[in-house]
């Protein structure tokens, strides 16, 4: 550790002890923008052996317990790094050396495991319905969802879990060791959208040590200092992955992938179901290549979000569609009778001064059977006109008698007529 880290360090431990109360909110707006301090006190932590280690502990649990937010997230920043120097000092039997790290730890613990009145606190969580959607799934993606009797007894049911009430804890042993740091890093996941990118990298590195140390794959990632073997539990994996599948998106990719692929690996070797299934979940939905430019800050999760307003198409079948079609479906044939039957027969406009026929627009057959009456009328008319007749005014009126028995059978056999 160089002589200007220690410097900073020394300067802000008495910085806070004589800062006045008013000024306390003011002060931890300014502090996560220190890069130089965060930075040295990284390097404080990473040596167990230090002078400084001890009085820095105590400050950043003086934080966590000022009641400031921003003070608390400060400390909570350095907890990945913290847990890491816990576990590497209890895994090389050292307990000497992590006295101040456990105290903080379990002093962390204890306050977030009561209230603001001291009673005990039990978290609750939300399963989410598969078959409703979310920022996470649509139901249609998914597939078919078979509507038995024990599926739609369920449906609209939300699932909560709770967790805690969560005993005081006075000291770290083999037994409790997992349940409370499983617990500080579901704190830590709570708020991770407030870490910043150093803090995230820290998480991710740990990660991969924690479970790669002791195993051929550390002489594969060169990772030193550490070489046996740390315990770890199922729950203590899963919060890991948790945040690791943050980091993905915000901005370190590299250290993210590496990280899930060294708990893919150590969750196989223990066959702990829970992180395999998780990691293999994350996996699966990470884009194919690397995400470009993940140095610039945030990035998305592109989903499909089910719109709002309710879309109908306009080929969808609804009631209203299936009662036109009915409609439609009884006066087809009716119309169809009538235009057959006027089709057979079409009455022509006869002059008896002008004798001539005209046809209905009702095609082909209609204008040949016109085209026959007419030939028909005229040969009578010729008929009527034949020099045999005795009677001059014979063929008007046999012009006339014809026309009125045609018109009669034309109405006999219809039952119509059409003008």
């Amino acid at each position: 550790m160089l002589a200007v880290d220690t410097g900073i360090v020394e300067e802000w431990l008495s910085e806070f002890k004589t800062l006045p109360e008013a000024s306390i909110s003011s002060y931890a707006t300014n502090l996560k923008d220190k890069t130089a301090l965060i930075s040295s006190l990284y390097k404080v932590i990473q040596e167990p052996q230090s002078e400084l280690l001890e009085p820095v502990c105590h400050q950043l649990f003086e934080f966590y317990r000022s009641g400031e937010e921003k003070l608390l997230r400060f400390t909570l920043q350095f907890l990945p790094e913290l847990m890491w120097c816990y576990l590497a000092v209890s895994a090389s039997r050292d307990l000497q050396s992590s006295g101040c790290i456990e105290a903080l730890l379990l002093g962390v613990y204890n306050l977030e495991i009561v209230d603001k009145e001291g009673h005990s606190k039990v978290l609750s969580f939300t399963i989410p319905s598969l078959s409703k959607p979310s920022v996470y799934h649509e139901p249609s993606s998914i597939g078919s969802m078979a509507l038995t009797e024990g599926a739609l007894s369920q449906h609209g049911l939300s699932r909560v879990v709770y967790s805690g009430p969560h005993p005081q804890r006075e000291m770290l042993t083999a037994q409790n060791r997992f349940e409370v740091l499983t617990f500080l890093l579901l704190c830590y996941n709570a708020a991770l959208s407030y870490m910043p990118a150093v803090s995230l990298q820290s998480l991710c590195q740990i990660c991969s040590r924690i479970c790669v140390c002791g195993y051929p794959r550390q002489q594969v990632r060169k990772y030193k200092g550490v070489n046996c073997r740390i315990p770890v539990s199922s729950e203590f994996m899963v919060q890991m992955l948790t945040g690791i599948y943050y980091a993905f998106y915000n901005g370190e990719w590299d250290l993210a992938r590496k990280a899930m692929d060294d708990i893919l690996y150590r969750a196989q070797l223990e066959l702990y179901p829970e992180p395999l299934l998780v990691a293999n979940a994350i996996k699966a939905s990470l884009p194919q290549g690397a995400m470009k430019s993940s140095k610039e800050g945030t990035r998305c999760i592109q989903v499909e979000i089910t719109p709002t307003s309710s879309r109908i198409s306009r080929n969808a079948v609804t009631s209203m569609s299936i009662r036109g079609h009915r409609w439609k479906r009884h006066e087809q044939p009716e119309n169809g009778n009538d235009a057959t039957e006027l089709g057979n027969f079409i009455i022509p406009e006869i002059s008896v001064t002008n004798v001539s026929g005209e046809r209905t627009g009702n095609g082909e057959k209609s204008r040949t059977l016109a085209e026959n009456d007419v030939q028909h009328i005229q040969g009578v008319q010729e008929t009527a006109t034949d020099p045999r007749t005795d009677s001059k005014g014979m063929p008007e009126i046999r012009r006339q008698k014809s026309v009125r028995k045609m018109m009669d059978d034309g109405i006999n056999s219809t039952g119509r007529v059409q003008f």
